[in-house]
């Protein structure tokens, strides 16, 4: 699959990216007036990673990842207002409620979470990926993780497994630089995540995460490899999130220079100006995609306010029950 970085792939990544960003955003308001509640991770300033992925992959492949999953779930297609709905603990979210923001999840997208569990996620990617290659079928598992899984003991497992039995996944790091509030430099000897692979004689790349065109490319000659039943891939994307780890986080580790210097750089910024630089979109243009991004984003609010919560009921479904179980009284 060639695609050709013109005007038609850059307006889908400005939406994109546009509208994981406004979503964000907006879920950060809404957590700051407590109408969503517990855990928050938001995706501001990785957008390039999940456009450049999705744009690079089919729609009928797989994708899995941590925590942090609002803006890969939107962008793999998941419904900005199932999503909204979620983080609200609605029943029409896109898992009924249940889940909230670490545990996005749709079988109709293919996107598989959203793990609370760091790097549990590791192992059923490959899970997920081994299904296929069991099926025969040419579907690839796109797996994501952060710098701070790498350190994890499952890791190591999968790799080996994975380069073993020569699985169509995908591995990637989505190196943000910090674990939680531990930079990179205070946990690992190894800087250069991606060489973890060589130690089980798998591909490897390090990748500019606030670019879409070098994270399409890299992902594009992966997914070729995998589905031509070449074996997995390690990719260390290098990003960034402008926010803490979670809402909770004030970020005091990092400096205000280091966070305005990768704005500098930031991906919805540099994906305009290529726009405008080409003339592939008018003022007009851009402000319809910009009006129509703050509509969803809206609706999706509105959606989510308006929307029941999941009846008492709800907590005995969608679960592993066993009959005669003698708990639970009836």
């Amino acid at each position: 699959m060639q695609t050709q970085f013109g005007k038609e792939t850059y307006l889908t990544w400005y939406e994109s990216m546009l509208l994981q960003r406004r979503f964000e955003e907006k879920a950060g308001q809404l957590y700051g007036m407590q109408k969503i509640r517990g855990f928050c991770h938001l995706y501001i300033g990785q957008e390039a990673v999940s456009a450049g992925i999705i744009s690079a992959i089919r729609e009928d492949d797989n994708m899995i990842t941590a925590y942090r999953d609002h803006g890969l779930a939107i962008a793999k297609g998941v419904s900005a207002k199932s999503c909204m709905a979620e983080l609200y603990g609605k029943a029409t979210g896109c898992t009924g409620g249940k889940g909230g923001s670490m545990h996005f999840f749709s079988k109709e997208k293919r996107f598989f979470g959203g793990h609370g569990i760091v790097g549990g996620q590791i192992g059923l990617g490959a899970g997920i990926a081994f299904a296929d290659n069991y099926n025969n079928n040419d579907r690839i598992t796109v797996c994501m993780f952060g710098d701070g899984a790498a350190r994890q003991g499952i890791l190591h497992e999968t790799f080996n497994m994975a380069v073993l039995w020569q699985l169509p996944v995908i591995f990637i790091c989505e190196n943000n630089h910090y674990a939680m509030g531990t930079s990179v430099e205070r946990t690992s000897k190894v800087l250069d995540i991606y060489r973890l692979a060589d130690a089980y004689d798998m591909p490897g790349d390090s990748v500019d995460g606030m670019d879409p065109e070098a994270v399409h490319t890299a992902i594009e000659r992966a997914a070729k490899r995998a589905r031509e039943k070449g074996g997995p891939t390690f990719l260390e994307i290098k990003t960034y999130r402008y926010r803490g780890h979670s809402m909770s986080d004030p970020a005091k580790y990092r400096s205000k220079e280091e966070v305005e210097e990768y704005k500098e750089h930031d991906p919805i910024d540099k994906a305009l100006r290529k726009i405008k630089e080409n003339n592939w979109a008018t003022d007009e243009e851009i402000e319809a995609i910009n009006e129509r991004v703050k509509n969803e984003v809206e609706e999706s609010v509105t959606f989510a306010e308006e929307s029941p919560y999941p009846e008492d009921s709800a907590l005995y479904e969608d679960i592993y029950t066993q009959k005669d179980y003698p708990f639970i009284m009836d």
